[in-house]
């Protein structure tokens, strides 16, 4: 049974719930992995042998490797897993974010404290009357005839 999910109409937003987690499961195991100091020495030995001992998608290794952070949260990762690897590489949190929005660290941070972005134009996708949400909601709703 398909929920309604109105948060999908959120563009540049990837909301973290049930589907996603259960996506980005093994990703995220992966990240968590990488909390002890062996297991960070390890996948810098070999990155891709390293990844290739959990069962994550293809598509989720390659990620990792190209450090797609912004991918690796569409196929399911949660930032907060995510930021494991970027300790791993030795990067900072604010590092990590400003590359996920073609920012230097330095331009993310001054954004930041600026205020952050502008809701204009960040807002639903359906707000201006013409543009259809991306994904609609299939099946009903529990309660609905």
């Amino acid at each position: 049974m398909a929920l309604n999910k109105p948060y999908l109409d959120l563009p540049g937003t990837t909301i973290f719930d049930a589907e996603q987690s259960r996506k980005g499961y093994w990703l995220n195991q992966f990240c968590m992995s990488l909390m002890k100091a062996d297991n960070r020495a390890r996948f810098k030995a070999d990155e891709r042998a390293y990844l290739d001992e959990w069962a994550m998608s293809e598509e989720q290794k390659q990620a990792v490797l190209d450090r797609d952070l912004n991918r690796c949260i569409a196929l399911g990762g949660n930032i907060y897993f995510l930021a494991k690897i970027g300790a791993t590489d030795g990067k900072s949190f604010q590092q990590m974010a400003g590359s996920m929005t073609g920012m230097s660290e330095e331009e993310y941070r001054d954004m930041m404290l600026g205020g952050g972005r502008s809701a204009e134009g960040n807002r639903y996708l359906g707000e201006d009357g013409d543009a259809q949400p991306q994904h609609q909601p299939q099946g009903k709703s529990k309660g609905s005839n």
